[in-house]
């Protein structure tokens, strides 16, 4: 079994990434799971083809892309990407598309195919913060994980896939006073677990992880 793990580059004029850093951090094997990464490139359309082009490569079985979300204060799997670019802020190709599908006349919306509440469970089980998140934003992570779920679908194979967003690391958040952090070693350690969990399960856990507002 193979595992592809994508992980952004600096974006926002900062000098690092968590999820670029981490990925780095990984092992090659969790038992009988071979694990590949690549790193992705913080731009619109750019993203999607050399995620694409990973994939028709390694031809993996589970697919997680990792991205940075400063202001999250756990580990979040994304429950779901929505077919809409909205930028905030422009990426690194200075690109900011505001209200543009990521595939005309796509689904509205992807769900994840990874076991996304056990692997919460297994990540609190740790000691490490988690939560299933309900929005992936609007900016290069939800464009990657549309793309992703829209690959999986277009292949009509067994590839799985989802994304996670990670909190800044502790030198990130020393510049932002207030702001949350995780050390790499633990983020590392996060992703090593999710993967595990998705490679011995398909099928979820139901578990209340809903949100009231």
């Amino acid at each position: 079994m193979k595992a592809l793990v994508t992980g952004f580059e600096p974006f926002g004029g900062d000098t690092v990434n968590p999820a670029l850093e981490a990925i780095g951090m990984l092992r090659s094997s969790l038992g009988p799971l071979r694990i590949e990464t690549r790193p992705m490139p913080t731009v619109f359309g750019a993203a999607i083809e050399v995620l694409d082009a990973a994939i028709e490569e390694i031809r993996p079985d589970i697919v997680l892309a990792v991205g940075q979300a400063g202001g999250r204060t756990e580990l979040c799997l994304e429950r779901v990407a929505i077919n809409v670019d909205d930028a905030r802020i422009p990426d690194n190709a200075g690109r900011q598309p505001i209200d543009r599908p990521i595939v005309p006349g796509g689904p509205a919306a992807y769900f994840s195919t990874l076991p996304i509440k056990a692997a919460v469970q297994a990540l609190r089980q740790a000691g490490l913060p988690a939560a299933v998140s309900n929005t992936a934003g609007t900016f290069v992570c939800n464009h990657i994980f549309y793309g992703l779920m829209h690959a999986a679908a277009r292949r009509g194979d067994r590839l799985r896939g989802g994304f996670l967003h990670i909190p800044f690391l502790p030198q990130q958040a020393a510049r932002q006073r207030g702001a949350a952090s995780m050390a790499l070693e633990h983020i590392v350690q996060g992703i090593e677990i999710i993967l595990a969990v998705s490679a011995e399960r398909e099928a979820d856990l139901v578990l209340a992880e809903g949100e009231i507002s």
